[in-house]
């Protein structure tokens, strides 16, 4: 509850307008992914809804002083090293709990890149969930939620439902920011 006050009183502020709902388990692509304020924007987004999710984060930002924080924030170590792994792991979690919510920035990376990762899709293909499209646009003044959609496993045609609802977002830094579309596709 506090959470969620919090949020809807920094979005207030920020003069941001909230679309769309929390869905109620699924994996949630946040994107696009260009700095590094976009955690905590997508922890507002999230929490705007009620909703407390887990966030796939990368391993290294669990050393340090901040890795308690990003933990008690829901923070989940990402071992880029074993993909196939964190894959499986949260395929088995998802299985096993109702309101499994799953934040991935699917590019990977906050700089410019060629691919997104095909994670997201993975995941909720094997674990038999919805992805759901997040979004932060400063341009527009808007966060919130766009389509849900059940993978089919033609990473191309679930990519084409990915690309046009994020064609014309641009994020904090657009020049950072990754075309959607996965090696797989090539």
């Amino acid at each position: 509850m506090m959470r969620q006050r919090l949020a809807r009183t920094i979005t207030r502020l920020m003069r941001y307008r909230m679309v769309g709902s929390v869905p109620e388990r699924g994996v949630l692509v946040g994107a696009p992914h260009t700095s590094n304020w976009d955690f905590v924007t997508m922890l507002l987004v999230m929490w705007h809804g009620g909703a407390h999710p887990r966030v796939l984060v990368k391993q290294e930002l669990f050393n340090g002083p901040v890795g308690w924080l990003v933990r008690r924030f829901g923070g989940v170590p990402l071992d880029r090293k074993n993909p196939a792994g964190v894959v499986q792991a949260f395929v088995d979690e998802a299985e096993s709990n109702t309101e499994f919510r799953l934040v991935i920035a699917a590019e990977g990376t906050r700089s410019a890149g060629e691919y997104w990762k095909s994670g997201f899709l993975r995941i909720a293909r094997e674990a038999q969930v919805p992805v759901t499209l997040a979004f932060f646009d400063p341009p527009t003044r808007t966060m919130g939620f766009g389509p849900s959609f059940v993978p089919s496993g033609d990473f191309s045609a679930d990519m084409d439902v990915v690309r046009e609802f994020y064609a014309d977002m641009q994020g904090i830094k657009p020049q950072n920011r990754t075309e959607p579309r996965l090696r797989e596709e090539s």
